[in-house]
């Protein structure tokens, strides 16, 4: 492993006493023990990540007690918000890479303009991406071979959704900045609050509650738009009071060149990652769409779309280690100290590994029950649980792409992780699916085979770059 073993050099930093994140108790990522501190740091972003699924579990529990077809329809608009989030890491990633290192590095006041700064590009990648998508809503709908209501279902709730891809973009950032400097509780917070609003404004739309009408499919996104808003002018005015560590100050919000760049050029190669990956996952959504006549299509298409939803429980606790050990590994590098960050990378894949095995044996042994409670459709609860039990035993694979991959974006190295992503998902998810599942009539299990084949490659080539060490000299 390249340099991992050498005596690192630590530069000092130099920290001010009154700093806004040392007032109170203050976890000392730099030099603390790397278990705990790995752990107190991933706990937080583990319970936003879980209440962050949990909005979208609601949403599929709502749409499945409605119908298959609502169902399809959430889902459509899932993958759609997946894609502004993958977007978004446009600016998110380079803000905690950026952010993590100043800080590491003991300059706080640098660490505070680049999170002015990403605030303002979130404000305008979110609101170019809410533009687009409601414009683009027909097509996307169509692009499924939807038509009549479900046509009609999906168009609106794209669009009700498109306003508020602005407001979750800016969430999604300043949670960013928040992490890159260790204040993981704050997004946690923000997100507890967007969950509990969600449930509520989203049930009462849906069936009604007093003078509020029911408003059926569209009351579910009509809920999480609420939710959404509310939970941007939370976190919009801890940074107004600055007492979380960051300051909203408006002479450091209009874009400067330099700082732009900066964040662009570690962000850009993320957020064609995420574009390149959505796009993959996109594609291969239309060939589950396409594995059989309906009523045995659509039934395929929503046991896909729940898997995906479940999925999460693995997925989301991986993003959550994996943010911890970016936020580590920026600042261990921002010290100066690359032993460290490597340490962090390892111990990071071990916490959500032992945890991925446990969520694996929960889905392998619930399938049936799992199906039985996400919809209400009987041909769904028969075609979805053999195939997840499968995908059940991956999970462990994804989580060490994850935290891997998140772990290089934290020190910089995004360009890597892009070429990971190109091979799987053109190269290996997509000619295998449509060959497994239409060619073949493998049905969901032979387009799953893709989407298998997908995750052990990513796992690989991610586990491959961490251990070569090379991502320790990237230059932010």
């Amino acid at each position: 492993m390249a340099n991992a073993g050498s005596t690192p050099t630590r530069a000092p930093a130099v920290v001010n006493p009154e700093h806004p994140a040392l007032r109170g108790p203050r976890l000392d990522i730099t030099s603390g023990p790397i278990r705990r501190t790995l752990l107190v740091l991933a706990i937080p972003v583990l319970a936003e990540q879980l209440l962050n699924t949990f909005v979208g579990l609601v949403d599929t529990y709502l749409a499945g007690r409605i119908s298959p077809t609502a169902t399809a329809a959430v889902g459509v608009a899932a993958y759609v918000s997946w894609l502004v989030s993958m977007l978004v890491m446009l600016v998110a990633t380079g803000t905690t890479a950026l952010v993590s290192r100043c800080e590491g590095a003991g300059d706080h006041a640098e660490a505070n303009h680049f999170c002015n700064q990403s605030l303002t590009l979130a404000a305008i990648v979110g609101a170019g991406l809410g533009a687009m998508i409601y414009a683009a809503a027909p097509s996307l709908a169509a692009s499924f071979n939807m038509s009549g209501e479900a046509y009609d279902i999906t168009v609106t709730y794209l669009r009700i959704e498109a306003i508020g891809h602005m407001p979750m973009s800016i969430t999604l950032v300043a949670s960013a900045a928040f992490r890159g400097i260790g204040k993981m509780r704050v997004p946690m917070l923000v997100f507890v609050v967007i969950n509990m609003v969600n449930v509520v404004a989203s049930c009462s739309l849906v069936y009604g509650l007093g003078p509020v009408p029911a408003m059926g499919v569209n009351g579910i996104v009509g809920g999480t738009l609420v939710a959404r808003v509310l939970g941007t002018g939370i976190i919009l005015s801890v940074l107004i009071l600055g007492r979380a560590g960051l300051t909203l100050r408006r002479r450091e919000l209009p874009i400067t060149l330099a700082r732009t760049r900066r964040i662009v050029r570690i962000g850009l190669p993320a957020a064609v990652d995420g574009g390149v990956m959505w796009s993959g996952q996109f594609v291969f959504l239309l060939i589950i769409a396409r594995l059989a006549p309906n009523p045995l299509g659509e039934a395929y298409l929503a046991a896909h779309i729940v898997a995906v939803r479940v999925e999460a429980f693995t997925y989301l606790p991986a993003v959550a280690w994996g943010a911890a050990t970016a936020t580590m590994i920026g600042q261990a590098l921002g010290a100066g100290d690359t032993r460290r960050a490597v340490r962090a990378g390892h111990e990071g894949v071990l916490q959500c590994g032992l945890l991925s095995i446990g969520i694996a044996a929960c889905f392998a042994f619930g399938a049936s029950f799992i199906y039985r409670q996400m919809s209400a459709d009987p041909l769904v609860q028969s075609v979805g649980p053999g195939p997840f039990r499968i995908l059940a035993a991956l999970q462990p694979l994804l989580v060490v792409s994850i935290v891997y991959v998140a772990g290089l974006r934290g020190a910089g190295d995004t360009r890597f992780p892009l070429l990971i992503t190109v091979i799987g998902a053109f190269l290996i998810r997509v000619p295998l699916g449509y060959f497994c599942g239409i060619v073949l009539q493998g049905g969901l299990l032979g387009a799953w085979l893709g989407m298998f084949g997908d995750m052990t490659w990513r796992a690989i080539g991610a586990a491959a770059r961490f251990l070569s060490g090379r991502w320790v000299h990237t230059r932010i």
